[in-house]
């Protein structure tokens, strides 16, 4: 299962759907809670399309360590969160089709 937290403007989501994964949307801000409430402990990757959630990275490592981090976003990562990510892709430079493909076949590796 892949958790999408963020506004997903560009549509790595439906994306990931279209290859078969399971989605599931995180509502809100990802805190602790949302992240939870969406299944983070059975989730092996967390794609964050909003950088303003960059927060969540720490506290998703925390919860579950084997779980992967893409950030998916035109935006920078904070300093912060930079060491924690697994990835980070701009949406300019490859497409959701791509990445979603290099997700589910595991070329992306965390």
């Amino acid at each position: 299962m892949i958790l999408v937290a963020g506004a997903d403007g560009e549509g790595i989501g439906d994306a990931l759907e279209a290859l078969g994964v399971e989605v599931v949307r995180v509502t809100g801000v990802a805190t602790r809670e949302s992240l939870d409430a969406a299944g983070l402990a059975e989730a092996h990757t967390l794609v964050l399309t909003d950088m303003d959630d960059a927060s969540a990275i720490p506290v998703a490592k925390e919860a579950n360590t084997e779980v992967r981090i893409v950030a998916y976003s035109r935006d920078s990562l904070p300093e912060f969160a930079r060491g924690q990510a697994d990835l980070a892709v701009d949406p300019d430079l490859l497409t959701p089709d791509v990445v979603a493909e290099e997700l589910v076949d595991g070329r992306i590796e965390g």
